[in-house]
């Protein structure tokens, strides 16, 4: 009777050794694993979505405008020439000049740059909170688990934007208060996309390996646990990002956001109502801006939504 390979006998107790060592576990994924692959698999089907192209595009595009408006703007966006007044489009003034004769096409330009800081910003907010508070309430249950969702439905029983404007009602109309006052209005339904992924992931084998092999809390929650559950946060900040601009747009509208003389598409919108009748202009370009951006939003949340939610994309 022959003897089995040598090497067959060498390799069994590495595979044993493997299986008895949490970190060689095929089990446990790497940290921010399941990111690198929900990246790669973007890539992949990048030709393929329609509306990932085009909502990539869009929002491409209005970045590198709000990035480069310092460059591409051909006049000071809150200088005056008042003897060219309510001037139409013309190779002086591409969009023409408003009511005390500011360059409408450099305004459009740096308002694109407030519009998408406020929505950056005040999603970074509210996904810092609801990303932090979502992982204490899966991981932890019980008592705070229950302390934290009933935080979340009183949130939830104000209207968001009546909540907003009561705040700032008490508070100077200024960029940075609307920034952080959307962030701390807007965190509940991250919050709870976060505690329904943790619930789920601390049951895995790879979170009971990294108890065993010593991991704090800490670490489990934010290294092992959070790339798992980045999908619905990614779609979630993607549409939150349009919705703070469509905020900010309204609050300026309002006169509660950014003030006089500088530059929003939403102040914007509020001094071409004066000349509606006889410059309607002022008032589309603005709105145009507003509706191209938060639709490049919108389809690009809609095309993630799709593309990582199993359910969907099955």
């Amino acid at each position: 009777m022959k003897t089995p390979p040598a090497t067959s006998q060498k390799i069994s107790p590495a595979k044993n050794s493997a299986a008895s060592d949490g970190k060689h576990d095929a089990s446990m994924p790497p940290p921010w694993g399941r990111l690198s692959v929900l990246l790669r698999h973007l890539c992949r089907l990048l030709p393929r979505n329609l509306l990932l192209v085009l909502g990539l595009l869009i929002v491409g595009c209005m970045t590198l405008v709000a990035i480069f408006a310092p460059l591409i703007a051909p006049y000071d966006p809150t200088q005056p020439h008042l003897h060219l007044v309510l001037e139409p489009p013309s190779s002086q003034f591409w969009l023409g000049t408003d009511a005390i004769g500011r360059d409408v096409f450099s305004r459009l330009l740096y308002g694109a740059r407030v519009s998408l800081w406020v929505g950056f910003v005040s999603v970074g907010i509210s996904a810092a909170i609801g990303v932090t508070l979502g992982l204490i309430a899966g991981y932890f249950r019980g008592w705070v688990d229950e302390a934290i969702m009933r935080l979340v439905d009183i949130m939830l029983c104000f209207p968001s934007f009546f909540l907003i404007l009561a705040v700032i009602a008490f508070l100077e109309p200024s960029l940075e208060n609307i920034m952080v006052v959307i962030g701390l209005t807007s965190w509940m339904g991250v919050a709870r996309l976060v505690r329904a992924e943790t619930l789920s992931l601390r049951e895995r084998d790879y979170i009971f390996a990294a108890r065993l092999s010593g991991a704090g809390i800490p670490r489990i929650l934010f290294l092992h646990i959070l790339p798992n559950a980045i999908a619905p946060v990614l779609v979630s900040a993607t549409l939150g990002i349009a919705g703070a601009i469509l905020t900010e747009s309204a609050l300026s509208f309002l006169g509660l956001g950014v003030q006089p003389p500088d530059p929003s598409w939403g102040n914007m919108l509020l001094d071409g109502k004066e000349a509606l009748e006889i410059a309607p202009r002022l008032s589309i370009f603005p709105g145009l801006a507003i509706l191209v951006t938060v639709l490049g939003y919108n389809l690009l949340g809609e095309a993630l939504r799709d593309i990582l939610d199993p359910r969907i994309s099955s």
